[in-house]
């Protein structure tokens, strides 16, 4: 009977840049209007507003977009208190300064969600030249290695890493049992069933991620999924390519070793 699995915690913790970024949206902007407060009486609103929106700008861009708007609205709300009449109170007696308030969060938010998107892009272009690097190394070492069991290792150790993985191990030509398994698209069929990694976690136990040369099954990268998060999307691709990688040099050179 096939036992029932169960979902691996998919919590994401935030990372400490983001945790410092949050404390840093809470504590910048006031740290900010109170060393304008000496000039609250030379310096207009405008400018003054200015100058908090780029304590916001400097937030997001160092964490995210979450950590942007509490910057924003801590800037707006200490606007307020330490830099507009009647000061240190949240009351405004000019209409005008009221827009500038309004403003200064209306701006501070989307500027914010621009930079802590910007950060983002960055991220992601970073891991997308680290992917390539991963596939160009193997495409190369399939190509210079004496042996197959070269780029099984190879990718063993890759998969391992780009995969969060605790344990792999390759099986030569077997598909003994029905563990749950690394589908062509990222996603993991448990069985007769599809099973969304993304929101449901890693089946328990170890997930299979088969390679194929020349349409022909050759063996499979049995994974053991760390205690982290699941990778995302883009990194469960590029093991499906490292796998179609190694079946070609299966294919190539023949029968390996079982590891």
């Amino acid at each position: 009977m096939h036992r029932p699995h169960r979902a691996r915690s998919t919590a994401r913790p935030w990372p400490p840049r983001d945790r410092l970024a949050l404390a840093a949206g809470l504590i910048a902007p006031p740290a900010v209007a109170l060393a304008l407060v000496p000039f609250r009486t030379e310096l207009s609103y405008t400018n003054a507003a200015l100058i908090l929106v780029v304590a916001v700008v400097a937030v997001a861009a160092l964490g995210n977009r979450a950590a942007g708007a509490v910057a924003a609205l801590s800037a707006a709300v200490w606007f307020e208190f330490l830099l507009t009449r009647p000061y240190q109170t949240f009351e405004i007696a000019d209409g005008a300064d009221i827009a500038t308030a309004v403003l200064l969060l209306v701006v501070g938010l989307i500027v914010g969600q621009l930079a802590a998107r910007a950060r983002r892009l960055e991220v992601i272009a970073v891991t997308d030249a680290a992917h390539l690097a991963r596939i160009h190394r193997t495409a190369a070492l399939a190509q210079s290695a004496n042996s197959a069991d070269t780029v099984v290792d190879h990718v063993r150790h890759e998969l391992t890493g780009l995969l969060g993985l605790r344990a792999c191990r390759f099986e030569y030509g077997t598909l003994l049992g029905r563990p749950p398994r690394l589908e062509k698209d990222g996603t993991v069929t448990v069985g007769r069933h599809s099973w969304n990694p993304d929101t449901d976690g890693w089946p328990e136990g170890e997930i299979e991620l088969r390679a194929y040369g020349n349409g022909h099954y050759l063996g499979r990268f049995m994974l053991t999924p760390g205690p982290g998060v699941v990778p995302a999307l883009q990194a469960r691709l590029v093991a499906v390519t490292l796998a179609d990688q190694t079946g070609a040099a299966l294919d190539t050179a023949g029968p390996v070793r079982g590891w």
